[in-house]
């Protein structure tokens, strides 16, 4: 059996990161994630006048409740990251004044911010955009929040509804947002479990949810493993006939994408979930699957580049949103996938992978550090797979080649 050691999650570093900047006092993280994302989000958390003092294994953030210091004319560079670009435009939206503008790299200002914008200029934020409606580079003219209802779609992404949640509690009066749509729901989960560790309770009725004003507390918070890094070496176990078991995600663990595991078992895995790590033990055999990945998609990616090696069709559905990620991602996995002589299906939120003997070929990974870490796992049976940019793992996992490197040699060692 192989224990692997898989970094802090991203999604749950940058949640910790805006609640500790709204707290009151100062909050501990344990074990961030410390990767270019995270990187960007604190460097903006600085740029906007908090103090981050980050250590090697835990990070110090001084809250600040009535919002940012920073000069009027402060700006904020969002590198690659949805959840900087999102998030920190939201919180500053609740400061009592300043105007703050925020930009971001080629890529992220592609991805679309329209939902989250028109939802806060319903609560009366004074934003802008410079360029392109609904996207980066925006101006917010900040003069406080007073609160109030609202309608939300958050088909498109969750993060939208995460960042408004987050903003609740700022506001004068509560929000309660109404959400016609939703996908990647259980990261609405993780951000409304935070919440309540730092101080605040979320009224959930059906779609609507009820957030109260009164701010947050500081507190010391454990960063547990990312699932969706973790997912790479749950695939990598039961497509090489080993075993392979992640400490730190059991059967409390915040994030969705500990589902995966549940994909592989329907697949033909044996899995074990226990209170404290979860281990995934292959059978020497991957059936074909239909499955839904809405709620989990980002671990499309994963299963897409394993597809090929099981033993009928996998037909993965309700993934639209993976087209608007940092690149296409369907269309990404189809278009790798037939370079590599696999027959490949697509629909408009839907990818139909047929078995195959893979060639290796050089993966066009579209500057998306899942297509890179995703076929990594395939490499493992396709040896000679490279990509034209593997440096792009730095978003979330920086080390990983060299991680997953040690990994493939232990399998190959028993």
């Amino acid at each position: 059996m192989t224990v692997i050691d898989i970094p802090g999650s991203k999604s749950v570093t940058a949640r910790a990161l805006f609640l500790a900047a709204a707290a009151e006092g100062t909050t501990t993280l344990l074990r961030p994630l410390r990767s270019d994302d995270t990187e960007g989000f604190a460097e903006g958390l600085r740029a906007l006048g908090y103090e981050v003092v980050q250590e090697a294994d835990r990070w110090h953030i001084e809250g600040r409740p009535a919002g940012p210091a920073a000069d009027d004319d402060a700006e904020v560079y969002c590198r690659d990251g949805a959840t900087t670009a999102r998030f920190l435009p939201t919180l500053v939206a609740a400061a009592a004044s300043g105007t703050y503008r925020f930009d971001a790299s080629a890529q992220m200002r592609r991805r679309p911010l329209a939902p989250l914008t028109r939802a806060l200029t319903a609560l009366g934020v004074d934003l802008s955009h410079e360029e392109a409606e609904g996207h980066h580079p925006l101006t917010v003219r900040a003069a406080g929040v007073e609160g109030g209802e609202l309608t939300l779609d958050a088909g498109e992404s969750s993060q939208y509804l995460t960042a408004l949640l987050m903003l609740g509690p700022l506001t004068a009066k509560g929000l309660r947002i109404e959400v016609t749509e939703l996908v990647s729901a259980p990261y609405v989960e993780i951000t409304l479990a935070m919440m309540r560790d730092f101080g605040v309770e979320v009224l959930r009725e059906g779609n609507t949810f009820t957030v109260p004003p009164g701010g947050y507390r500081a507190t010391a918070y454990a960063v547990e493993p990312d699932a969706s890094t973790a997912s790479y070496f749950f695939a990598a176990a039961a497509l090489t006939g080993h075993e392979v078991t992640v400490p730190g995600l059991g059967i409390g663990a915040l994030q969705g994408d500990l589902r995966f595991v549940d994909v592989l078992r329907e697949m033909g895995a044996e899995v074990s979930v226990g209170a404290d790590a979860t281990t995934v033990r292959s059978t020497g055999r991957l059936r074909g699957i239909t499955v839904n990945m809405r709620d989990i998609s980002d671990t499309m990616p994963t299963l897409a580049a394993i597809a090929p090696y099981a033993e009928g069709p996998v037909v993965i559905e309700d993934v639209a949103n993976t087209r608007v990620k940092e690149c296409d991602r369907l269309e990404a996995c189809a278009a790798n996938l037939r370079a590599m002589g696999v027959t490949v299906h697509t629909g408009p939120d839907r990818i139909e992978i047929h078995p195959g003997t893979p060639k290796p070929v050089e993966i066009a990974t579209h500057g998306d550090h899942r297509v890179v870490m995703s076929f990594a796992v395939a490499g493992l049976r396709t040896p000679g797979l490279t990509y034209d940019d593997p440096g792009c793992v730095r978003k979330t996992f920086p080390r990983f080649h060299e991680v997953f490197a040690d990994f493939a040699h232990g399998l190959e060692a028993r």
